[in-house]
């Protein structure tokens, strides 16, 4: 993964909509984390986190929700696309994001508890291969999405300790 460089104005436009969605994952008592993803300059799909509400159902994970609303008709341009997420993708989540060959991922904070680096060095072959295919960036924008990583690590203390 790249070092953090600073996002041009469009990306952090871009950036600035996944954490809008965040914050509407976390009002509905989900864990905030939010992501988008952009296709030629536009915004084709939005995910948050729903993983808790409206029911239990662990796979609703921000960047899923988002790779599962991308209109049918623009998979075939999946490399041209790039996904912006608050938090470095899980295990699940970057598996689904290599399947689907997204040319780009930015995320703005790193995940040391969940995230895909820690993964990186046992990835099997395929995987591996995929995944030096796929532009990724980050932590890009920890000012403002590790406050977002530290909400997420505090709601499943809490949801842990009752």
């Amino acid at each position: 993964m790249a070092p953090p460089d600073p996002l041009p104005d469009d990306e952090a436009a871009f950036l600035s909509q996944a954490i809008d969605q965040a914050l509407a994952a976390e009002q509905q008592g989900n864990l905030p984390i939010g992501a988008v993803i952009v296709l030629h300059g536009q915004v084709i799909s939005r995910g948050a986190n729903a993983i808790w509400r409206p029911n239990l159902e662990l796979t609703r994970h921000a960047e899923m929700e988002a790779l599962r609303a991308v209109p049918q008709e623009l998979w075939p341009q999946a490399h041209a696309m790039r996904l912006y997420t608050t938090l470095e993708p899980c295990l699940m989540c970057a598996g689904a994001i290599l399947l689907h060959h997204l040319g780009g991922v930015v995320f703005g904070s790193t995940d040391p508890q969940g995230g895909i680096a820690f993964c990186l060095a046992n990835l099997p072959p395929y995987f591996h291969a995929a995944f030096a295919m796929v532009d990724w960036r980050g932590p890009i924008a920890p000012d403002e999405c590790d406050p977002l990583y530290r909400r997420v690590v505090e709601h499943e203390r809490r949801r842990r300790a009752t």
